[in-house]
């Protein structure tokens, strides 16, 4: 039997059981895929601890992976027995095999490893909707990035270099600080020693930044209004430290008629033909070397649990995989 990290409450990383699960035969619509790679996210953590509720326990996590297709169910075309495959939902990819529905997959092209989709589906095309069409960059803008180098914050600051932005990002030590330079952050700010505020402000002139991609939340909110333009865009799309305070709305008209949005993936590649337009877009900046992915981690599956522990200790750099 195929075994899967499952939870069967919600809480720490202790809740991350190693447990064999029962695999049918894929129904109409569906796809059996053996898993060669599981990415590791910071929603994971989000569903194992209740912040974004699950519809219901026991529940197997994550939302990424790379594998090879074992089985078609009835009506699927498009994908055959062999074929390489990555997917960035439905949740459910801590385990060894599963089932998927086919219009979430991806075939993968020869150019794109295992372990690189396994590393960039969430957190790429999580970059090309910000990047490209939540606040569509143009060469020259300002942009502050919030976790600079995390999983998506190095592809951001890459891919925002590769369009002609100037890349301001925020970090926690003077590793992480290197790190984001050598992948595109012109400007990183090792935000325990220096006021972020004030730094974009002096980069900047005090003009302040076109857009903000926060994906911490409560620790720089706030802060993050300050660093805009007027009518500069606010983008709230995660909640590392925990969610955003709330506020009155009027604040962003006194902050210079501000935008503010909560994107998510999810409703970006709803329809498929949008996630098969954005994972090309990915597809080919990665192809063509403008935007390097890179696995600085990787653990067994089974240790999942020490992968969490980690990644909120904030121990962790780009992308991490977790391997059956």
């Amino acid at each position: 039997m195929p075994k899967a990290i499952r939870i069967h409450s919600h809480g720490g990383p202790e809740v991350l059981k190693w447990e064999s699960v029962t695999l049918e035969k894929p129904s109409a619509g569906q796809v059996h895929v053996r898993h060669m790679a599981v990415g590791l996210n910071y929603i994971d953590v989000y569903h194992r601890t209740g912040l974004y509720p699950l519809p219901s326990l026991p529940a197997v996590i994550g939302m990424e992976a790379a594998g090879i297709v074992e089985g078609v169910g009835e009506g699927v075309t498009g994908f055959a027995p062999g074929d390489r495959v990555a997917y960035a939902q439905p949740m459910g990819s801590y385990c060894e095999e599963r089932l998927i529905p086919a219009d979430r997959l991806m075939r993968l092209p020869a150019s794109i490893t295992d372990h690189q989709a396994a590393s960039m589906m969430l957190k790429g095309m999580t970059a090309q909707y910000l990047l490209r069409r939540t606040y569509p960059v143009k060469k020259g803008d300002a942009i502050l990035v919030h976790a600079a180098a995390g999983g998506v914050g190095l592809i951001l600051c890459q891919w925002a270099r590769h369009l002609g932005a100037i890349v301001i990002g925020t970090v926690g030590s003077e590793a992480k600080a290197e790190l984001a330079k050598a992948h595109g952050c012109a400007h990183p700010i090792i935000y325990s020693r220096e006021n972020f505020v004030e730094r974009v402000r002096a980069i900047t002139d005090g003009a302040g930044v076109a857009v903000v991609y926060d994906a911490v939340g409560k620790d720089t909110f706030m802060g993050s209004l300050d660093c805009l333009r007027p009518l500069g865009l606010m983008v709230s799309f995660g909640n590392a430290s925990g969610p955003a305070p709330a506020f009155e709305p009027a604040l962003l008209a006194q902050k210079g008629s501000l935008y503010l949005t909560r994107p998510t993936l999810m409703t970006y590649v709803a329809q498929r033909a949008d996630l098969l337009a954005t994972a090309s877009e990915l597809f080919s900046v990665v192809g063509s070397g403008a935007v390097r992915i890179e696995t600085n981690q990787t653990y067994p599956l089974k240790d999942a649990a020490r992968a969490h522990r980690d990644l909120e200790a904030r121990k962790t750099t780009g992308s991490t995989l977790l391997l059956p």
